[in-house]
Order: C-alpha cells, then structure tokens, then sequence
C-alpha cells in the first residue's frame, strides 16, 4: 500500500503550498519509462519518511498548470516544497539514495 498521494492542479495549493511539512512532488507520465523506475524509489520514501515528508504524484498531461509553473521539461522529476517554495529540484531518474540525500537536510 502506497501512501503516495496522488493530486492534480487544483489540488496543489492545497496538498503542497499550505502543507506544514516539505512536499516532494513526483512529476510523471504513464509514456515515461524512466517513471516507471522511480515509482518504487518514490513508494519508500512515503513509508520511510511518512511522519516527516509528504510525497505527491502529478501525472503531467493533464496537469499542465503545475508543470509549467514549476518549468518541468522533462519526467520523471522531483520539485521539493518546503513553505510554499522549492528547495530542491531534479529531473530524470535518479537511484533511491540520490533522492534520500536530497531530502535528508530537510526531514
């Protein structure tokens, strides 16, 4: 069971802008298959990190608003919200403790 919360652009502002703790937003596509390489890396760290981190998915076609927003130029990428800003962001298929170290300083 994942805990991956899965949200689209109306609820960003909601779900990643107000949230009290940091965000990590996993920009997917069901076409990418590097995506398909994160999404376990991306289930972990919800479970590993659930009491500290909360880490949403946004599938990106029909989200365009978000993606162009936060200038996603490619998937899978990564965008790290802490208080409404990004503090951290990445795009491409990165190995589980590459995104661990991104997240750490923040947890």
């Amino acid at each position: 069971m994942s805990s991956v919360l899965v949200i689209s652009d109306a609820e960003f502002e909601t779900e990643v802008l107000k949230a009290s703790q940091p965000v990590l937003v996993y920009f997917w596509a069901p076409w990418c298959g590097p995506c398909r390489l994160m999404t376990p890396v991306m289930d972990h760290l919800a479970t590993a990190y659930a009491d500290r981190l909360k880490v949403v998915k946004m599938e990106v076609d029909p989200n365009p608003e978000a993606v162009k927003e936060y200038k996603v130029e490619g998937v899978p990428a990564l965008r790290l919200f802490q208080n409404g800003t990004v503090i951290e962001s990445s795009e491409g298929a990165l190995p589980k403790p590459k995104v661990e170290a991104m997240v750490a300083p923040y947890l």
